[in-house]
């Protein structure tokens, strides 16, 4: 038998769960959890600069690894600057566990120094949430909140933990479980047979179908799966924001992605289908746009673990709940012993439909004559200079959309961003949790200088754990994708939007210890990445201009339909 105090409890259900990082910040009611954490060495800790930054580098560990990441924050305003990490992290549905501490149980409800209601607080934003209520409980909450962050539709789960669980000198038996039962918790482990049969019926007899990836296929590691299928039917691809690597981008079956900014050929093709296959995606609504003119002749095969997606957003002719890699697996199964075919004749046809609407748009924009960078090209050369293979973290704005658009994934958990949240300051800790992972890995942070000023204090995180991300910031002196809304919804009135007195990031760079390079015409622009990218060792931050006046397209036209988009400014279908 073990006796240890709930502290030691804490770091040593960490150990057993076989944890490598923690990112968190100090304060008063988790520092018995910190001083246990000091008298082991298996774990690591990063001492972020703000707690959202901690939130941010555990949500990205978990996107690039599939593991989950774990944050470890104090009470009071330590959990509540993390709200918008697990925010993120619950909307993306991305496994993580947030230790927060509390004040002692005996102060809970008097509004004690630094006492929040984190339990709360936290509910609508988290998978899960726990309170412990007493010491030895600790080992049995730790491995319920990992398992429910990681199994099912996977997501963040909260645990307060008061001050006076973790005293010291309060020792009790430890034993961390091998395994969990929950009654009222049992995701599906695989499909209705049924429905999957009824599923394969539909491929085989579909005419203009369309294969839909999100999010959930890379979480689901379906993505191998997904890739057999669309090849084994001959089916056109389309990857949503959050799916993008579940199929390869540079294969001929892919269409780009759906929805607000989505390529001309993908939301064609859906508004013309007659039948969708959607593998792990929710339907939000950047991707259908106005839900009742949503794809009105395509009949819908839903998978997804979570059922309670299902139909909620768009009413769906086969819903299957289950693991999208355990369904697919099966799926395959049927298509190897089914004699039938799909119809040869009918999706060739098809595809000469989609080539041609290829040739519409096909993702061209004007190059200025004088010089001026475009943030397409910013994104083309990135591409070309890290040959494909990098892991891009993006901010959220125009930038987003651009590193979305121009830079082609062919591998899963590879594109790290803010989908369903939006989060400014997300690209920068993002990147240092994947860096942190995969250390001999290219991770580029696409930021606009908006977005990076929301955390740029994790540049001294950087210096004291020597992490060498690449900074790619497309600085257009503005919010671009505010000003875009201004320009094409308020007749150009840029309300807040121009970003004056933006400070110099050489010498912000530099007063961390890291490099700047600047970049402002198209000839520097490949010496300058090649440059950065050839400082193996170094954090790197390239301020590249870029036109201030560019917008993103293609753009769907609002509360209309999928095939209803802005190509340029002057351009609509």
């Amino acid at each position: 038998m073990e006796m240890l105090s709930g502290a030691e409890m804490v770091i040593r259900s960490l150990q057993d769960q076989k944890i490598e990082y923690i990112y968190g910040y100090p304060g008063g009611s988790v520092l018995h959890i910190y001083d246990a954490l000091a008298q082991q060495d298996q774990i690591k800790h990063i001492l972020v600069r703000h707690e959202q930054a901690a939130t941010h580098m555990a949500d990205a560990y978990a996107r690039a690894s599939g593991k989950p990441g774990v944050v470890l924050v104090t009470s009071g305003p330590g959990a509540t600057n993390a709200i918008t990490g697990i925010a993120t992290a619950f909307m993306d549905s991305i496994p993580m566990v947030v230790l927060c501490g509390q004040v002692p149980s005996t102060l809970i409800g008097e509004d004690a120094f630094q006492e929040t209601d984190m339990m709360g607080v936290s509910r609508p934003v988290v998978k899960h949430n726990f309170a412990v209520k007493h010491p030895s409980e600790i080992p049995s909450i730790i491995k319920k909140a990992f398992y429910i962050a990681s199994s099912g539709r996977p997501g963040p789960v909260v645990i307060d933990i008061p001050k006076d669980m973790t005293t010291p000198t309060d020792k009790f038996e430890y034993l961390y479980p091998e395994s969990v039962s929950m009654r009222s918790y049992s995701p599906a482990t695989r499909g209705h047979s049924g429905q999957i049969k009824k599923a394969v019926d539909l491929l085989l007899a579909a005419r203009r179908p369309v294969i839909l990836v999100g999010g959930g296929t890379i979480g689901g590691r379906a993505s191998s799966e997904a890739t057999a299928l669309a090849r084994t039917l001959n089916f056109p691809v389309t990857t949503t924001l959050m799916g993008l690597g579940g199929y390869p981008a540079t294969d001929p079956q892919w269409l780009g992605w759906p929805g607000m900014h989505g390529t001309y050929e993908a939301n064609t093709a859906l508004h013309n289908s007659d039948l969708i296959l959607s593998i792990g995606a929710r339907f939000d609504d950047r991707v259908t746009n106005a839900t009742e003119k949503f794809c009105p002749t395509a009949k819908i095969i839903h998978i997804d673990i979570d059922p309670s997606s299902i139909s909620k957003t768009i009413a769906v002719d086969v819903p299957i709940v289950g693991p999208a890699k355990s369904v697919l697996q099966e799926m395959l199964g049927l298509l190897a012993k089914s004699e039938r075919q799909p119809d040869a004749e009918a999706i060739t046809e098809w595809w000469g439909q989609i080539n041609h609407w290829r040739l519409r748009h096909g993702g061209r924009y004007e190059i200025n004559e004088n010089g001026m960078l475009k943030p397409q090209q910013v994104i083309e050369a990135l591409y070309e200079v890290t040959k494909g293979d990098a892991y891009i973290c993006s901010d959220v704005g125009q930038h987003q959309m651009f590193a979305a658009q121009y830079y082609k994934f062919d591998k899963p958990n590879r594109w790290i961003n803010s989908g369903g949240l939006g989060t400014m300051g997300f690209g920068f800790p993002a990147a240092m949790g994947v860096k942190l992972h995969y250390p001999d890995a290219e991770v580029v942070c696409v930021t606009g200088e908006g977005s990076f000023q929301m955390n740029l204090q994790e540049f001294s995180t950087c210096s004291q754990y020597d992490i060498p991300v690449k900074i790619v910031c497309l600085n257009n002196q503005s919010l671009g994708m505010v000003r875009q809304w201004q320009d094409m919804n308020y007749e150009s009135r840029h309300s807040q939007s121009y970003m004056k007195s933006l400070p110099d990031f050489h010498k912000l760079t530099s007063a961390y210890g890291h490099k700047a390079i600047t970049v402002k015409t198209q000839a520097e622009l490949i010496p300058a990445l090649e440059q950065a990218f050839a400082l193996k060792d170094e954090l790197v931050f390239l301020d590249i201009y870029v036109d201030p006046a560019e917008h993103v397209y293609p753009m769907l036209v609002p509360k209309a339909s999928m095939r209803d988009m802005w190509l340029s400014k002057t351009e609509r279908t």
